[in-house]
């Protein structure tokens, strides 16, 4: 999820909205002034408005924090928090290590929901004890409600939920094997959020416009999220046990740092399927790349710029060596093109790991997969 507003780092971990977030509170603070809240003046209504929605922003950043801490903890590295339309995302970077971790990882975030109720229902209790006025209690008795609904609505047993998480590490726990637990947990969430689009566009039907229209949208997210993370489950399992070596492209068509992009074109690129190239520097490393759409805009009166001039540096994270594991780069979105990561070993380039090499990956996984009920069909 891309953080379009950063809002700074807690523990060293990067905080931001989406810009869906934004609209999100937008649309709260209206239904609360319009709707939710008791009558009072427009401003003082409306600021109360978004100070509830701001407060409710911050319950799920506390929620996806409290994923982080639990998570460093168990030696998994968290990337970035952001906070969007439906919720919050904490992206991880590795796998718990074991069924134990996964479970704490995944209820900590229901657990910080529910105590975010407690505390609204306390102050709610206390604000109408010491005759706090309507808005503020009405405010503080939403954010206790809604803080609840959260709690109840993560503990739902299907990916990409809370819920999800939990029931993936009771199977990991009972079965012993963490790949079939992700994949029933995958299961169950495309399951739910089928369910929930049906009834959301029941809920169409019979004049409900907004549920539906909201259920609708909750139900894609949670289809959508179930099937990206099955794919990535067998992802992972197909790469167990492979190194970079194993899956990068050997030997790729590449260009030097000096080297005319007219030149390159005509000798190279012309005869060449791939569609992004390494460039290299005098010393035989890989300090760039260029891409055929890059080449092609190149005018014909500027045939001799040097490809250095053109190519856009490596980032240090992109360069992997052939002995790492394959897992290492499976979560890296394509940097130009379809490269993913530059293979290098002394400084020399050996290869490029693309997106066609983890397609192919996948695939090969699937034929080995299928031998077995080739052979016993044969016999």
């Amino acid at each position: 999820m891309k953080q379009t507003f950063k809002l700074g780092t807690i523990g060293g971990v990067p905080v931001g909205l989406n810009w869906s977030a934004v609209v999100t509170v937008i649309l709260i603070a209206d239904i609360l002034a319009q709707s939710i809240l008791p009558s009072a003046p427009a401003g003082a209504r409306w600021l109360a408005a978004l100070v509830t929605a701001a407060l409710f922003l911050g319950s799920l950043a506390a929620h996806e924090l409290a994923h982080a801490v639990v998570a460093r903890r168990h030696g998994v590295r968290v990337n970035s928090i952001t906070l969007w339309m439906l919720g919050g995302v904490a992206e991880l970077e590795g796998e718990p290590p074991n069924s134990g971790a996964d479970l704490r990882i995944a209820a900590v975030g229901p657990a910080t929901s529910g105590a975010m109720a407690a505390v609204f229902t306390a102050a709610w209790a206390v604000a109408g004890a010491f005759g706090a006025s309507p808005l503020s209690t009405a405010s503080l008795a939403w954010l206790a409600i809604t803080n609840g609904a959260i709690a109840l609505f993560n503990l739902l047993p299907g990916a990409p939920l809370d819920g999800g998480r939990i029931l993936r590490g009771l199977l990991w726990r009972r079965r012993g094997d963490r790949i079939s637990a992700a994949h029933a947990a995958d299961r169950a969430g495309l399951a739910m959020g089928r369910a929930m689009i049906g009834g959301g566009l029941a809920a169409l039907l019979i004049g409900g416009w907004f549920d539906g229209l909201w259920l609708v949208l909750v139900g894609w997210f949670i289809t959508s999220s179930a099937k990206a993370e099955d794919r990535w489950t067998d992802l992972r399992e197909a790469a167990a046990d492979r190194r970079i070596a194993d899956i990068m492209t050997p030997h790729p068509d590449h260009g030097w740092t000096w080297q005319p992009a007219g030149a390159f074109i005509e000798t190279v690129a012309l005869a060449s399927r791939q569609k992004v190239f390494p460039v290299i520097d005098a010393g035989g490393g890989p300090v760039g790349v260029v891409t055929v759409e890059r080449l092609a805009r190149v005018p014909a009166g500027d045939a001799d710029v040097t490809l250095g001039t053109l190519a856009v540096p490596l980032q240090a994270g992109r360069i992997v060596g052939p002995d790492e594991p394959a897992t290492t780069v499976l979560s890296y979105p394509p940097f130009m093109g379809d490269l993913i990561a530059v293979v290098v070993a002394d400084h020399h380039l050996l290869g490029i790991v693309t997106t066609e090499n983890v397609q192919m990956l996948i695939r090969r996984s699937r034929l080995r997969l299928a031998i077995p009920a080739a052979t016993g069909r044969a016999a």
